[in-house]
C-alpha cells in the first residue's frame, strides 16, 4: 500500500478543527490506517465551508473542504443527528433536494471501481470511512482523502455536475455494491455546485 507522508499537518488539521479521529469500528482495517495517515504540510487553497442539510431542511452541521498537499481534507462538524455509526459519501452530483437526497446521484467513483474497501473490486473514490455520531447528535472528524482536488485536473470536485457528501441512516458495511447497505440518504451538504 501507498503511504503518504502527511501524518505532521493531519495532526495539526485535527487540532485546529478540535476534533477526534474517528473510532475504529470493526471493519475499518486498513481504510481506517490510510485515513489517519494522510494530510498535508499545507493548504494549497483556502478552505471552503458549506452547510449540512436534513432531510427536512434543518441545518446539520457544517462540512470544510481544503484542498491540501496530494488530495483534500474533509472536516465535518455534525450537530443533531441520529447516534451511532453512519455510511458517508461523496456522490457524483452537487445537489441536494430533500427529503431523499436523491439528485446527488450514485457515488462519486471517477475510476469505475466498486463500493468498499472490502470489496475485491472496491473502491469508489467517494467511499469514506463511517461517521460516529455520539448521542448528543454531534461529530466532529476529518476525512482525508488522497488523489482529487478542489477545481482543477481529472479528479476535481467543481466538475461539471458538481459533488456532494450524503450522511446515511446505517453503518457502511465497507463492501456491499453500491452503497455498503447504509440505507437511506439522512443528510447532504454541496460541496461544488453544478456548473
Amino acid at each position: 500500500m501507498i503511504r503518504f507522508s502527511f501524518a505532521t499537518a493531519a495532526a495539526l488539521a485535527l487540532a485546529a478543527c478540535q476534533s477526534e479521529a474517528p473510532s475504529p469500528d470493526a471493519g475499518n482495517g486498513d481504510l481506517a490506517a490510510t485515513n489517519q495517515s494522510i494530510g498535508a504540510d499545507e493548504a494549497t487553497k483556502a478552505p471552503q465551508q458549506v452547510a449540512f442539510t436534513g432531510a427536512n431542511g434543518a441545518a446539520l452541521g457544517s462540512v470544510t473542504v481544503s484542498e491540501v498537499a496530494g488530495g483534500l481534507m474533509l472536516a465535518v462538524s455534525a450537530t443533531g443527528m441520529p447516534a451511532g455509526m453512519h455510511g458517508i459519501h461523496l456522490h457524483e452530483k452537487g445537489q441536494c433536494e430533500g427529503p431523499s437526497f436523491e439528485t446527488a446521484g450514485a457515488h462519486w467513483n471517477p475510476q469505475a471501481k466498486q463500493h468498499g474497501r472490502d470489496n475485491p473490486a472496491g473502491s469508489h473514490l467517494g467511499d469514506l470511512v463511517n461517521l460516529e455520531v455520539a448521542t448528543d447528535g454531534s461529530a466532529k472528524t476529518t476525512f482525508p482523502i488522497p488523489g482529487p482536488t478542489i477545481a482543477s485536473g481529472a479528479m476535481m470536485l467543481a466538475d461539471a455536475d458538481g459533488t456532494a457528501l450524503v450522511v446515511h441512516a446505517k453503518a457502511d458495511d465497507y463492501r456491499t455494491d453500491p452503497s455498503g447497505n447504509s440505507g437511506d440518504r439522512i443528510a447532504c451538504a454541496v460541496l461544488a455546485a453544478p456548473k
